[in-house]
């Protein structure tokens, strides 16, 4: 009975989840857009930010420059991209109501999709969630051809019943996926289900932290499998950081170490993104001077080292923090002129502490 209450409480979660909608700032990470899709597995349910944790740790340490995308936001400090479209207690048919506007706002090339757990717990037309999901992935085929979509089977359930028909399921997703790789269709299969056991849910409905790994890593070799859909090892991308206040770009008058980081008109000013780090002038980092931590430290370039005062956070709300600090990148005195610096300060939210990555040239 025990393990009835609780398999229902966490139903219940999930069904309650669908009336909790949240949106966020996107973060601008650059890169390679892929769009993690589905219910609350994906937005992490139980554990914030779910597999997109180390689905991220994995894709920086291997030298992939990669931007989550979507109109929701979560997960730790840790995660350096929190964006995602998982929308908890969401059904198939939820999600396909809402995918054309989602691809066209946030432009994806690769789409994980994992969604049809709710389509189960809930019992809404079992029979016909095949079909739903075929249409779902065809509609996204439709509205992004050139998207690389990777459809996951979903997940195991602790309830034997619901396992049961989880499993029906799944067993009808690598006809469908094969059925529009032969019309041409650049869809993958991704077996999710057999990447975890019941013994890796936290309330028999949502993966523990080791859990959310394990898919990580399934979604990992997945993307790594298929050329492209997370760029090559090493690309980086270059940008500007513009002030959202003064509308002027952080820039440096020369490539010399110690160089104060400062206000420019926006001419060229151009930043190298590679995973944490803030490049220029080929090898000169953004850069807390003397790897101070307090307010009013200034921001400096100086030779790349790899250390934490040179590692950056781009965040949701527009403030890009020092890793080491936890301070914001600021515009001293909330100055706008061409020439004033930039300097650490605890984070306040105002404008001159918010900054917009810019594609350069």
């Amino acid at each position: 009975m025990r393990t009835r209450l609780r398999w229902l409480a966490a139903a219940a979660a999930v069904l309650a989840g669908a009336v909790l909608p949240g949106t966020a700032t996107a973060d601008s990470n650059g890169g390679v857009r892929v769009m993690p899709l589905g219910d609350s597995i994906t937005e992490g349910t139980q554990v914030p930010g779910g597999y997109r944790i180390g689905l991220w740790q994995r894709v920086t340490a291997g030298g992939y420059q990669v931007d989550f995308t979507g109109s929701q936001a979560n997960g730790p400090a840790t995660l350096g991209d929190r964006d995602h479209e998982g929308h908890p207690g969401w059904r198939i048919d939820q999600i396909d109501a809402n995918i054309v506007s989602w691809l066209r706002t946030s432009t994806p090339h690769t789409v994980l999709l994992h969604i049809g757990t709710n389509d189960v717990l809930q019992n809404h037309d079992v029979a016909g969630a095949p079909a739903r999901l075929s249409a779902l992935v065809d509609r996204i085929t439709a509205t992004a051809p050139d998207a690389e979509v990777f459809v996951a089977t979903i997940i195991p359930l602790a309830n034997s019943g619901q396992e049961a028909a989880g499993r029906a399921f799944n067993a009808t997703i690598p006809g469908m996926v094969q059925s529009k790789r032969n019309a041409g269709k650049h869809v993958h299969l991704v077996d999710m289900h057999a990447a975890l056991t019941t013994a890796d849910l936290i309330d028999g409905v949502h993966p523990t932290a080791t859990g959310y790994d394990k898919m990580a890593a399934k979604w990992y070799a997945a993307l790594q499998s298929v050329p492209g859909s997370i760029g090559t090892p090493g690309q980086s991308s270059t940008t500007q950081l513009v002030g959202v206040q003064s509308g002027r770009c952080a820039d440096v008058p020369s490539a010399a170490d110690g160089t104060p980081v400062q206000l420019a008109d926006c001419a060229g000013a151009p930043w190298t993104r590679t995973g944490r780090q803030l490049t220029t002038a080929g090898n000169k980092c953004l850069d807390a001077s003397g790897q101070g931590t307090a307010d009013g430290t200034p921001v400096i370039i100086w030779t790349c080292s790899g250390q934490a005062n040179q590692q950056w956070n781009v965040n949701a709300d527009g403030t890009i923090t020092g890793v080491q600090s936890g301070r914001c990148l600021d515009a001293t005195g909330q100055g706008t002129t061409a020439g004033t610096r930039l300097i650490l300060w605890t984070c306040h939210g105002q404008a001159n502490q918010k900054w917009t990555l810019r594609a350069a040239g």
